[in-house]
């Protein structure tokens, strides 16, 4: 029996062979290069991504045209670690992984597919975006390439979307990562950009590489587009596996339950600095609460001054927001705010619990960071905060000053409780900063050095004997003052207690972000 294909005689026996060409995607040149780059094919990737052979295919005879096999992109379904999910994945030896208009709409079907499935949907892209000469067919449509992005609007906070990038990501392709919950980015070969350096010199008249203009250093040190830098393509690929296991499949689901473990041998008490203004790193101490190697940090090497992590308590997920002293003192900045702002809204989305770790100084002043909008930015990261309805607990580690303490949950902000350690500090700024601030005038007039000093001791002793730790706890502004040893049988047991908390909020169809 024969069959018309591509404008030839197909026989039905051919189509194994058909198949088996269509799966090889591009030349023999294209793989080679792709190889002493460091990059596996599309299906490879699929392959170690996914359990063994749960990979189902759809369209994969989208192109009868033979140089375009797959139209360079594959889709379908799979299971990860159990979980049923839907994947996308360019295939570069296919004119780039570029986008026909066969492309676009397996891209579509495949987002559309999982907001019915209510299943994670998983990028693996490599692709240097629109075929031009297809412009017309995929670019302005209402099944165009539009719709890829209007569809993971659609699907955001009710699926997970996550992105690994191998390769270029370019021009309005780099919105597909920038709509995914997270990007692992593969640190010498992925790059995001929506003008070519090429483009940048003729519009701008700048010079640049693509690697210092929208690198994976690039984004995942400076823009905050990316999430995880990885050094190959098996290190993205673990880090999106992890990073799925610690979500529901969809946003009516709890989060995925693990066996627990009992945490590292640490000493916390002993990793707090008697001097509220003596720089340490919170890794440690996240090391001695949570079980034994869970964490895993989000954004790690950006913002460094904030530490954005999923990790487990009991072998439950919970969403961990720290400050970290050792880097810039654990100011908050602009880009700090947006870095909580997301990742608060994520693990609200997917029923991840929330706890927060205050030892913050306050956001940062002076005219840049005014300049940059440090107001707004700070308003997105409360707003995120107060709109999250997950559990979620406040623990002050060493020091909550002004507005520091609104951002990380404090007791206004709907935390189901307020919890501080013995070295713990809540003001609306420290002793020093209020005495200088309320009394500079009078300082100033006092000549002799001996008594000048001792007014200020005796200032600030008034000023900490106001806002000390035991008044507050009298005052209910702290629900309890937990000694380190103790904490994280504390949170355990009240985050247990909260398993079914009413998440009402307020009726609006969405609220008037500060972005």
């Amino acid at each position: 029996m024969l069959f018309r294909q591509g404008g030839r005689n197909v026989e039905f026996g051919d189509y194994p062979a058909e198949r088996e060409r269509i799966e090889r995607g591009g030349a023999a040149k294209y793989h080679q290069a792709a190889a002493a780059a460091g990059k596996y094919h599309a299906r490879e990737r699929i392959r170690r991504l996914c359990d063994p052979d749960s990979f189902r295919e759809d369209a994969l005879w989208a192109n009868p045209d033979p140089t375009l096999p797959a139209d360079g992109v594959v889709v379908g379904t799979a299971t990860v670690q159990g979980r049923p999910i839907r994947l996308i994945a360019n295939d570069s030896t296919v004119k780039a992984g570029s986008w026909g208009a066969r492309t676009v709409e397996k891209i579509i079907r495949t987002v559309e597919a999982a907001q019915l499935e209510q299943h994670p949907i998983v990028y693996l892209v490599d692709s240097a975006g629109a075929r031009i000469t297809d412009q017309v067919q995929l670019f302005p449509g209402r099944r165009g390439a539009g719709r890829i992005f209007h569809e993971q609007v659609r699907a955001s906070g009710k699926i997970p979307q996550a992105c690994a990038l191998f390769g270029p990501s370019a021009a309005g392709g780099a919105y597909i990562p920038a709509f995914c919950d997270i990007v692992a980015m593969v640190d010498g070969n992925a790059s995001m950009y929506l003008g070519s350096p090429r483009m940048v010199e003729m519009v701008t008249g700048e010079k640049t590489t693509l690697e210092d203009m929208g690198g994976a250093r690039v984004h995942c040190e400076q823009s905050g587009v990316g999430h995880f830098l990885c050094r190959n393509e098996d290190e993205a690929i673990a880090s999106v596996r992890r990073w799925l296991s610690y979500l529901p499949s969809n946003w009516t689901q709890p989060a995925p339950v693990r066996a627990a473990r009992p945490p590292l041998p640490v000493d916390l008490a002993a990793q707090i600095p008697a001097s509220e203004s003596a720089p340490f790193d919170m890794h440690a101490l996240l090391d001695g609460l949570v079980d034994r190697d869970s964490v895993l940090e989000v954004q790690a090497r950006w913002a460094g001054e904030l530490i954005t992590a999923f990790a487990r308590l009991d072998g439950r997920p919970v969403g961990i927001v720290a400050n970290n002293s050792a880097v810039r003192g654990g100011v908050l900045f602009s880009d700090s705010a947006d870095k909580a702002a997301r990742f608060v809204s994520t693990c609200d989305a997917f029923n991840v619990p929330l706890l927060f770790l205050a030892d913050v100084p306050g956001f940062m002043v002076g005219s840049a960071v005014e300049h940059g909008g440090i107001i707004r930015h700070g308003a997105k990261m409360i707003a995120a905060v107060a709109e999250a309805t997950v559990p979620k607990l406040c623990v002050v580690v060493r020091k909550a000053y002004g507005a520091g303490l609104y951002a990380m949950a404090g007791p206004a902000f709907g935390s189901d409780a307020c919890l501080a350690l013995p070295t713990a500090r809540i003001a609306v700024m420290g002793a020093e900063a209020a005495v200088n601030a309320v009394y500079a005038n009078k300082i100033a007039a006092i000549d002799d050095p001996a008594q000048r000093e001792q007014y200020v001791a005796d200032k600030r002793a008034e000023y900490e004997a106001d806002v000390d730790l035991r008044r507050l706890a009298g005052e209910l502004v702290v629900d309890d003052i937990i000694e380190p040893a103790r904490l994280r049988d504390d949170l355990i047991a009240r985050y247990r207690r909260l398993t079914h908390k009413d998440r009402r909020f307020s009726d609006r169809r969405h609220p008037i972000t500060p972005v």
